[in-house]
């Protein structure tokens, strides 16, 4: 079927954190602004109506009208096998499949399972906030290996930095995020290899984010960094539906760990967890009939972010942007204003009545920099960014002056 992604769906009255949780959000300290005008774009879910299929498999759950305890059906494990091996070439075994009510959950299993207190886990910095609270919230300290960034934009791995932390002995772990939230970076297969090996030759275990690795640019390919290597002894990834079809509320995450002694530690730190019977039914639909309504999705999100880019150009030319290889996230530069983060802050949140993600949250390389979560009718996205665009049109850009907030 056709999908209308233009199409305005209120979400206000249906318990969404970004529609809702205006009290919840001004206590965060995103802004002193929340009301009926606001136009939320902070967090990563979409606006856009889910697929059919997921609908009518939903339908058919309450029409049971039991919502009991649920196990896991052989046709869960099969529709993850099949969609992983047909969209990335990625064989996996049934046994290799542990279900998590969440990545970041899966996340702070693997901190307390596979480092102790005082170890080093490596994160790349500007990267998504929770990374740094599972590290820092058990007791175990940040290792930050910084992407770098080169004039035009492009970020890149310093993996003399890498190799230096894994080399510590008190590093145990490496976090990685591919595609990378925020910058929408895809790792290529030399650089994930590259990073296996590293990590494997220091005793270093990687869990890997690749939640967003279904939601790539039509001329992009991803690689799971599993398949990167011919060793993949080490590496743990995490998948989910929650993003590729905009169902984070069902809690669906499925961690891929290959080696047998990884699986049973994280397993029996993880405890005995099942799923709601919406949840199994909506992974099975949307792996086993969802593909047509995803190819959709991306034409339009890719469309969306071709929009954003010609109306910076030309309404905002200051703000640099690069179109992300994956993701629905785009992270923009507002450096050349010569603004506080505090200024661009207010003017976004406050004057403009719109909610964005400030880039401090994810660093310090985040300083002047503001993360949009793209995926909602184009429309509400064209209002928001005409907000924006008026409420920086007076300042006078004089570029002899120091940016001393650019790290």
């Amino acid at each position: 079927m056709q999908y209308n992604f233009d199409e305005v769906v209120s979400r206000r009255g249906t318990y969404s954190l970004k529609w809702d949780g205006g009290e919840l959000i001004k206590e965060r300290g995103l802004t002193t602004r929340y009301d009926e005008g606001t136009i939320p774009l902070f967090t990563a879910d979409m606006d856009l109506p889910a697929p059919q299929p997921l609908i009518d498999a939903l339908h058919k759950v309450v029409d049971h009208k039991i919502f009991g305890y649920s196990v896991f059906p052989d046709e869960y494990y099969e529709a993850i096998q099949k969609w992983f091996k047909k969209r990335h070439d990625w064989d996996i075994k049934k046994e290799e499949i542990v279900y998590s009510p969440g990545t970041v959950h899966a996340l702070n299993i693997a901190v307390r399972v596979f480092t102790n207190p005082g170890d080093g886990v490596i994160i790349q910095r500007p990267v998504y906030p929770p990374f740094t609270s599972v590290i820092e919230g058990n007791g175990r300290v940040v290792v930050n290996n910084s992407l770098k960034r080169d004039a035009e934009g492009n970020y890149s791995i310093d993996f003399d930095d890498f190799e230096a932390h894994a080399k510590d002995e008190m590093t145990k772990l490496f976090i990685l995020c591919n595609p990378h939230n925020p910058i929408g970076k895809i790792f290529n297969k030399e650089d994930l290899s590259k990073l296996a090996d590293i990590c494997a030759e220091n005793n270093v275990i990687i869990i890997a984010d690749e939640i967003h690795g279904d939601l790539i640019r039509r001329d992009q390919t991803f690689m799971p960094i599993a398949k990167a290597t011919c060793n993949n002894d080490h590496i743990i990834t995490c998948t989910a539906i929650n993003k590729t079809f905009n169902v984070a509320g069902l809690h669906c995450t499925n961690v891929i760990i290959p080696n047998l002694e990884l699986r049973e530690r994280f397993s029996g730190k993880m405890g005995f967890q099942l799923a709601s019977p919406f949840t199994i039914a909506a992974l099975i639909a949307v792996y086993n009939e969802g593909e047509d309504w995803l190819e959709q999705l991306k034409i339009y999100i890719d469309e969306t972010i071709e929009w954003v880019v010609a109306f910076l150009k030309e309404r905002m030319p200051q703000v640099k942007v690069r179109i992300p290889e994956g993701t629905y996230v785009m992270w923009m530069d507002f450096s050349a204003y010569g603004l506080s983060p505090d200024e661009i802050q207010d003017r976004i949140y406050n004057k403009a009545n719109v909610i964005l993600e400030n880039g401090s949250m994810f660093g310090e390389e985040g300083l002047q920099y503001q993360r949009i979560c793209l995926p909602s009718p184009r429309p509400i996205i064209k209002e928001a960014f005409e907000r924006i665009a008026n409420e920086f049109e007076d300042i006078n850009i004089d570029y002899s002056i120091k940016k001393e907030f650019v790290k």
